[in-house]
């Protein structure tokens, strides 16, 4: 019974997930598109599969997924990573998120974008991410910080503090260039 639990949480989060990504990718034609061409989308279903699995204690299988996925689609989303329903990845190779990340709703993620970790310790060590953030092309984020709701992390930015609430961050060490309010996308959970 827990498996058909599970898989109808997954199955929930690719929905959502489709709908962002049909929602925010203006280079997609028709639900076609997404659905068999996007590596980025392939990629964050062997997620949603390995994480389902990764719940259910499957860990072996779960690691499989991931290791398709790792070697498929150049994305390396560890399945104990905890990301909500309703999340885009645009241009996922390159794609690195760590075993303690969390990631909102509404997350819009480009490629070469790293959530790691800062230190070998235990316990929690990877970013945060709230919901309806933006997380620019090749953005490094790490160690147990906290992006908050609304924020914007630009390319190439290197981000080691905690970022607040719909502000704009860039360079590397990351900076705050702009401080705006929170705008909630439709699909947003």
């Amino acid at each position: 019974m827990r498996f058909f639990s599970e898989f109808r949480l997954a199955m929930r989060a690719i929905n959502m997930d489709y709908h962002l990504g049909m929602r925010l990718d203006p280079s997609l034609k028709s639900k076609w598109d997404l659905i068999l061409f996007s590596a980025s989308f392939h990629g964050l279903i062997f997620y949603r599969l390995s994480h389902m699995f990764w719940n259910l204690r499957w860990r072996f299988l779960a690691m499989v997924f991931r290791g398709i996925a790792r070697v498929r689609y150049s994305m390396d989303i560890h399945p104990a990573a905890e990301i909500e329903p309703g999340i885009f990845i645009d241009h996922g190779m390159g794609v690195v998120i760590g075993e303690t990340a969390s990631i909102g709703s509404g997350t819009l993620i480009y490629h070469g974008v790293t959530l790691g970790s800062a230190h070998l310790i235990k316990g929690k060590r990877h970013p945060t991410i709230g919901r309806n953030v933006l997380i620019g092309a090749n953005a490094t984020i790490l160690g147990p910080i906290k992006i908050c709701d609304g924020a914007k992390i630009g390319a190439n930015a290197v981000v080691l503090r905690d970022v607040p609430c719909a502000c704009t961050v860039v360079g590397n060490p990351a900076k705050i260039v702009k401080i705006g309010e929170i705008k909630r996308r439709d699909d947003a959970v």
